[in-house]
């Protein structure tokens, strides 16, 4: 992770070469965090400041885009219609649409290095955790590796 890029650099290249919302303000992140009773991470706040949402490659048909605060929901009630234990997990956040109808999953549940990870929502399955599993230890990875991606999924083993 040495010579990854930081997070300011991830977000300029998102400024210069996709499709980013006006940034969220102060209060709006104060507001989101007093409603769903969590902290953003710092790498979500840096991208929250920097842009309320976002979509990548392509402004109508985009391959990731990133939910603005007002959209950040559990995925359980996002994805099932359902804010029950048998819904899926209340620590699960609807994050990012993928094409196909999937989600990319915030898991408010823990943090690595004060970082929450990121799961599959592969809708079809969703929420068993075998099929929903971690696929970036922070949104930094994430949004890296979907800066990079061609497009594709690349967290899983044959794009």
């Amino acid at each position: 992770m040495e010579n990854d890029p930081s997070m300011k650099d991830l977000l300029a290249e998102l400024s210069r070469l996709h499709f980013p919302n006006p940034p969220a303000t102060p209060e709006q992140i104060e507001a989101f965090e007093d409603s769903a009773g969590w902290r953003l991470d710092p790498d979500l706040r840096a991208f929250y400041l920097h842009c309320n949402g976002a979509r990548l490659f392509d402004r109508i048909d985009p391959a990731f885009a990133f939910v603005p605060l007002s959209e950040l929901r559990r995925a359980r009630l996002v994805m099932r219609n359902d804010d029950s234990e048998e819904g899926g997990p209340a620590s699960w956040y609807a994050l990012c649409r993928v094409r196909d109808s999937n989600f990319i999953l915030l898991d408010v549940s823990e943090q690595h290095e004060g970082r929450y990870p990121l799961r599959d929502g592969y809708n079809e399955a969703f929420p068993d955790p075998d099929y929903c599993p971690k696929i970036a230890t922070s949104f930094r990875a994430f949004l890296m590796g979907a800066l990079r991606s061609e497009e594709r999924w690349f967290w899983l083993s044959n794009p």
